[in-house]
């Protein structure tokens, strides 16, 4: 049996998207419906919530899974894509779970591309610029190897990638399936989780509860800060080019964590003072993206400007917290 109803069945492309209920696998799956697809979310709600794909409730070309794809996946009928999106992703998450961060990395892109492999689709690795660690070279171009700590605890995810890189190239050199990967910079917009850790929902929250903004270190390592509908719109791009090796998707204007608190302090109008905490083991110091190859070979470069973008973000959060209440 497939998915989907059978009069409906070949009218469309298929995509299955794992980590379909996380934050950027629900902004996938809405621009992939709206390109006319239809899509196959799975994840197993380890840290997706289903609040993020409510909307797509009786929506006829959606269809929801429960499950952990570092079991077996089994998906009936046509596939023509698969994004492989599932993972926690924020240093909260990954710190409280390492086993089930390194398992996704590895079983997880292993069965996802084993589906792929099956279906003779186009598959998708979602990884990130963790991959290039505390670089020592800046800003990041894709040719860089990276400056990783295997063993210090941040590594656990920035090994995951690795390794869900390593193993994607694998499967292009040695089954010829059609491989992409994404390296993916610091991101921002609506349905990140409150409580992941990561600076932009931390400083927002925060500031919008009346509590002191806390830095780590002085709070002058740096972040480039891409608009979610920017990189989702990078990422399609780069599934349908003919570009098999890693690509830098993200936006390259780099600004401090501590000018980045000030700018939230002073969108939210919030008048709260600065902390600093300690800084994390490893935490990268600079972190900036190299976005020559997205430009030249996608013709792909970031539109939302931060004004914009974190105005939406904020009124995002704003409404979230008035509904908790």
């Amino acid at each position: 049996m497939d998915l989907f109803t059978p009069q409906r069945r070949g009218d469309k492309r298929v995509a299955v998207v794992t980590g379909a209920a996380g934050f950027l696998g629900s902004h996938l799956t809405d621009r992939l419906l709206a390109d006319g697809y239809r899509v196959i979310g799975i994840d197993n709600l380890l840290t997706g919530n289903t609040r993020n794909i409510d909307h797509l409730a009786g929506n006829k070309d959606y269809h929801f899974i429960e499950h952990d794809v570092t079991n077996f996946i089994y998906v009936p009928g046509e596939v023509h894509f698969v994004y492989h999106f599932a993972s926690p992703a924020s240093p909260i998450d990954y710190l409280e779970l390492p086993i089930p961060t390194l398992k996704v990395g590895a079983h997880g892109t292993h069965n996802a591309l084993g589906l792929a492999k099956a279906k003779g689709a186009t598959f998708l690795i979602a990884s990130t610029s963790e991959v290039y660690g505390d670089p020592l070279i800046h800003p990041q171009t894709e040719d860089y190897w990276g400056n990783v700590n295997p063993i210090g605890p941040r590594g656990v995810y920035d090994e995951a990638k690795r390794f869900a890189e390593a193993i994607t190239m694998a499967y292009h050199r040695y089954h010829r399936l059609d491989t992409k990967i994404v390296r993916i910079f610091n991101t921002y917009g609506p349905r990140m989780r409150l409580e992941d850790g990561r600076v932009v929902p931390a400083f927002i929250g925060q500031a919008l509860q009346g509590e002191p903004l806390t830095v780590f270190g002085d709070g002058s390592q740096t972040r480039s800060f891409c608009y979610v509908s920017d990189l989702i719109d990078g990422i399609v791009k780069l599934s349908r080019s003919e570009e098999h090796h890693p690509t830098n998707i993200g936006n390259p204007k780099e600004m401090t964590i501590r000018q980045f608190a000030e700018a939230i302090l002073e969108k939210t109008g919030a008048k709260l003072e600065i902390i600093e905490k300690p800084l994390p083991e490893d935490d990268p110091k600079v972190r900036q993206p190299n976005i020559e190859k997205a430009q030249r070979v996608l013709g792909w470069e970031p539109k939302v400007a931060f004004d914009e973008g974190i105005t939406h973000t904020i009124d995002y959060f704003r409404n979230f917290l008035a509904n908790e209440k």
